[in-house]
């Protein structure tokens, strides 16, 4: 794993959950700026995994209060692989419908995803899921408690 230890930079773990999915569903962030961390999480009581890992990235983005370089790392493929393969950019210029002629799911998330991608400059790392990276478990924690008691998005105020 390579982080960025450059004060500037922000460093941003994101996962989410669903019990069933559908069903009950969780998502995690851990955003890191230099000394200092924070822990957000929110739950949903019907939706979907994928559903979930958006609103990680949505939520944890959101979050940021100035355009900020960030390293983002997410077990999501279905996230990285939207951004990193094209998807999302062919997505909008076929009118929100994939290669298969069928409408995109999870649009209204996209949506809000693309200006939140295009405020600040990002790097993307995909982080295999469970493999003992310490922010990508707790988030993985953060995801399935919220998951387990759905309700509002928690900031926990945690910082290291």
């Amino acid at each position: 794993m390579t982080e960025s230890n450059d004060r500037t930079t922000v460093i941003i773990h994101t996962d989410g959950s669903a019990l069933g999915n559908p069903g009950p569903g969780g998502w995690g962030a851990v955003l890191r700026f230099g000394d200092t961390a924070r822990e957000l999480s929110g739950g949903f009581r019907q939706t979907t995994n994928n559903r979930m890992e958006l609103t990680a990235v949505i939520e944890a983005l959101t979050a940021l209060t100035r355009p900020c370089s960030v390293v983002l790392y997410s077990d999501s493929k279905y996230f990285l692989d939207a951004i990193r393969q094209g998807w999302l950019a062919n997505w909008q210029k076929k009118g929100w419908m994939t290669a298969g002629k069928k409408p995109v799911k999870n649009k209204d998330l996209w949506l809000k995803i693309i200006p939140l991608l295009k405020a600040h400059t990002i790097r993307y790392e995909w982080v295999k899921g469970h493999s003992g990276n310490p922010d990508n478990e707790r988030c993985d924690v953060l995801a399935k408690t919220a998951a387990a008691t759905p309700g509002q998005p928690v900031d926990t105020g945690y910082t290291a």
